[in-house]
């Protein structure tokens, strides 16, 4: 038989009232958390889902993630260094831009007799 909803049997007001429950975005850290605690198997999905308020199929993903991304801590990946907050080629850009600035005024400065060892 179709939905109840579907066929008018519901009231609105029922319908209206039920609401769903905002999306939560979770830290790192307490995935780290839940998926260790899954690992270590000393308690139920069941039980460590109603601990954490979560679903058990979340906790199983996240135990899925951190057992597939275990083994970049031993591999090569693990000790590459980060990529550089700021781009290079806009520091060499800028560090140019200013030399430039800095050449053009010693020679000024020098030219008006205001800086007696100007550059030239």
């Amino acid at each position: 038989m179709d939905h109840p909803r579907d066929i008018g049997m519901m009231p609105r007001s029922e319908e209206i009232t039920m609401t769903r429950r905002p999306r939560r975005n979770h830290s790192p850290a307490f995935k780290a958390k839940v998926a260790l605690a899954a690992i270590k198997g000393e308690r139920t999905l069941a039980e460590l889902a109603q601990q954490f308020d979560v679903h058990p199929n979340q906790i199983t993903q996240w135990r899925f993630q951190l057992l597939e991304g275990a083994s970049g801590v031993f591999g090569a990946d693990a000790k590459a260094e980060p990529a550089p907050a700021v781009d290079v080629k806009t520091l060499h850009a800028k560090i140019g831009e200013l030399t430039l600035e800095n050449d053009f005024l010693a020679g000024a400065l020098g030219k008006a007799g205001l800086l007696p060892s100007a550059k030239r």
